[in-house]
């Protein structure tokens, strides 16, 4: 995706931009504009999405349905709003813990990847990860 066909401003922010490259780095993950904000697809399924919702921004993850209840118990976790019960989403205007970043990551990928796609996957894959922002 071309600079410009991305939404700018508010999802150019540095914490937008770290959890973007751990979007890209996944096989054949690839970003669409969509709704007005950057979506992540693995073919034609999204995983993760950036949303300005009540003004803050936010990073939403697909989970497995046995992990939403689980996810929303965590500090800064919030049930998406459109989600149907499979998404949550993550308030990122404050510090924020990398490591978690990576893990919903790859499995909200996992989620909706195709067996092509997870075999890409390297064994005991470790997401790069470093210190909040």
């Amino acid at each position: 995706m071309s600079p410009t066909s991305r939404p700018s401003l508010p999802f150019e922010r540095p914490v937008f931009a770290r959890a973007r490259r751990l979007c890209l780095a996944l096989p054949e993950a690839r970003e669409v504009s969509s709704w007005g904000h950057p979506t992540f697809r693995a073919g034609r399924k999204t995983f993760c999405t950036f949303e300005i919702i009540k003004k803050r921004p936010s990073i939403a993850f697909r989970l497995p349905p046995t992990d939403v209840n689980r996810t929303l118990q965590r500090e800064g976790f919030f049930s998406t709003p459109y989600g149907r019960g499979l998404w949550v989403s993550l308030w990122v205007d404050n510090a924020v813990n990398w490591n978690a970043i990576a893990d919903l990551v790859e499995r909200s990928y996992r989620c909706v990847a195709i067996k092509r796609m997870l075999k890409a996957l390297p064994v005991g894959r470790a997401i790069k990860r470093s210190p909040s922002r």
